[in-house]
């Protein structure tokens, strides 16, 4: 059985290859074609393993992601077997999947609900998901700014991710930073909202994507009540590990508010329908992303 490293999946996977590949999977997800395993977390003396997974026949591809969560650091894995014999034919590290999947599918759900015109981006966290989010979104859109709001900026922080993006990037403070916005990226390690509802601008898209447990959140109940639309990976995982939805209050988030990114794939949903609308999207992760671009790698390192 072939194991493929991280770097090997930067080699063989861009950007571009991801978005396309999981808006494929996504697409055949809503037809009925292609399944999800929910994630579940055992956890015992403060060490969380984790396992969720997908089957995927369209794209020849079941498997599963495993990984541990120690003191707040991440180690992943998957295990990917073919959907012809049932055989494993590969094993992954699986970081570069994660990075890559994650702001693809942001990009997928811009591409539906931001505004084609948008030039600003907002991003929270410089962490390895925001800096991923800002290299992807600005290859999406044709952004003239970004403007960084993080705890712990280096010196040379701008200029790198800059440089990175082909942007000018300014670091500034929470409110600061939703100034003029069109698209909000938040991908950090908070557990109480970044910054208050209010003072998101009409006609943003905000990707929530920094947490994937029930009791934490980025956004708060005003952000929420404001959108027109809130997006979700998959309606069953999404309400039971998004704090930002599962700690709502009471009336704050309609039901239909919510839709699931493969209606909007598949056109079974409207995406944006006017330009003052807010639209959320809000991320926790699901199997059927880490299948469908392990599939692609192990597809584009058979070929090699």
């Amino acid at each position: 059985m072939q194991h493929i490293s991280d770097s090997m999946v930067d080699a063989l996977v861009s950007p571009a290859d991801a978005q396309q590949a999981l808006r494929e999977a996504f697409g055949q997800f809503g037809a009925g074609a292609a399944a999800m395993q929910e994630r579940v977390r055992t956890e015992a003396g403060g060490i969380k393993l984790s396992t969720l997974g997908a089957v995927i026949p369209g794209q020849g591809v079941a498997g599963a992601k495993v990984y541990t969560t120690i003191a707040g650091r991440f180690s992943f894995v998957i295990l990917l077997f073919s959907t012809e014999d049932g055989q494993a034919i590969a094993s992954f590290d699986a970081g570069a999947i994660t990075r890559l999947r994650t702001a693809a599918c942001s990009v997928i759900a811009a591409q539906h609900l931001a505004r084609p015109d948008a030039r600003c981006m907002a991003l929270y966290g410089a962490g390895t998901q925001g800096r991923a989010h800002a290299v992807q979104m600005s290859k999406a859109f044709a952004l003239a700014r970004i403007q960084l709001c993080t705890q712990t900026p280096a010196p040379d922080l701008a200029a790198q991710l800059s440089e990175a993006c082909g942007v000018p990037v300014r670091v500034c403070g929470a409110q600061e930073a939703l100034e003029g916005a069109d698209i909000v990226v938040t991908a950090s390690r908070a557990t109480t909202p970044l910054f208050r509802g209010e003072r998101l601008p009409s006609g943003c898209f905000v990707a929530a994507i920094g947490s994937s447990l029930p009791h934490t959140r980025e956004l708060d109940d005003a952000a929420l009540a404001r959108a027109a639309v809130v997006a979700v990976e998959w309606r069953p995982q999404a309400l039971r590990e998004a704090g930002d939805l599962v700690l709502a209050g009471e009336g704050v988030l309609a039901p239909e508010k919510i839709v699931e990114l493969a209606d909007l794939v598949t056109g079974k949903v409207p995406g944006r329908r006017a330009a003052h609308d807010i639209a959320i999207y809000k991320s926790v992760g699901v199997g059927l992303e880490d299948i469908a671009l392990a599939g692609l790698a192990w597809r584009r390192f058979a070929q090699r």
